[in-house]
């Protein structure tokens, strides 16, 4: 699962190189990246529903949404807020058939912008949290799903959206070893820049849904990197500060810290 991540630490230039095809759209995304004026963000958990970027057509105009799908049907602020906290996952399997993310699926697919993610290793009862990025530095692009939701009471319109997760790669499935994940390592959706357009497609027929599905892979563990960080929400963490994504060697880990990676 995907509950912790980095964005937006690495210079807007090189963020404007990867999302950008042609001289236009890179001076484009840059200058919408200025616009945003957004700090970086070292590490953040899902649960405070930060504001990410996320590009949601082929447009390439990054908005800010809100991490925690709410859906459009959803009546009341309370609702809003609990159902927020169980939705910043999304199970590639079963997307088109949950409730809260099948009417998304269809039709409000997007890209979330990040640098890295969290994820915990356990060992004897205590979690290691781990950063993940690729190897070559470059941000990467989640799959995700959004929804525009208006609490009729204030007209306040929030945005937001959730993030798509599919089976570990191997690498991935070696540091997700939770006990209680009954159905196996999870890992984000991460798209390679060649699929991020057909994600993007809108569905009008069967063989539409089909390609968006086809694109639902285990990302190459070979183009990632991995090490254990800092704990993420203990008083020794290091909070939303560049030492957030610092390694950080646990001694508990040492003998076997080899061979996991």
């Amino acid at each position: 699962m995907c509950f912790s991540k980095s964005y937006l630490t690495k210079r807007a230039e090189n963020m404007a190189k990867r999302y950008g095809h042609n001289a236009q759209e890179v001076s484009f995304i840059q200058e919408q990246l200025g616009l945003l004026n957004m700090s970086p963000v070292y590490a953040v958990s899902g649960f405070t529903h930060p504001l990410v970027p996320v590009i949601t057509d082929a447009t390439k105009e990054i908005h800010l949404f809100s991490w925690g799908l709410i859906p459009n049907w959803i009546k009341t602020p309370a609702e809003a807020v609990t159902i927020s906290n169980s939705t910043l996952n999304a199970r590639a399997e079963t997307m088109f058939e949950k409730p809260a993310f099948r009417e998304s699926a269809r039709e409000r697919r997007c890209l979330v912008l990040v640098d890295g993610f969290f994820e915990h290793y356990h060992k004897n009862g205590k979690p290691f949290p781990h950063h993940i990025h690729l190897k070559n530095n470059e941000p990467l692009t989640f799959a995700g799903l959004w929804d525009e939701w208006t609490d009729k009471t204030s007209g306040l319109v929030r945005r937001t959206y959730t993030v798509v997760t599919t089976k570990a790669n191997p690498l991935m499935a070696k540091i997700h070893n939770h006990p209680k994940a009954s159905e196996g390592p999870r890992m984000p959706l991460i798209l390679p820049k060649d699929a991020e357009h057909d994600w993007l497609k809108p569905i009008h027929e069967k063989a539409d849904q089909d390609l968006v599905e086809s694109l639902v892979q285990s990302y190459p563990e070979n183009e990632l990197d991995a090490f254990t960080v800092k704990r993420l929400t203990c008083k020794e963490a290091a909070g939303n500060t560049p030492e957030a994504l610092r390694p950080y060697r646990y001694q508990e880990l040492e003998e076997q810290q080899g061979s996991l990676f």
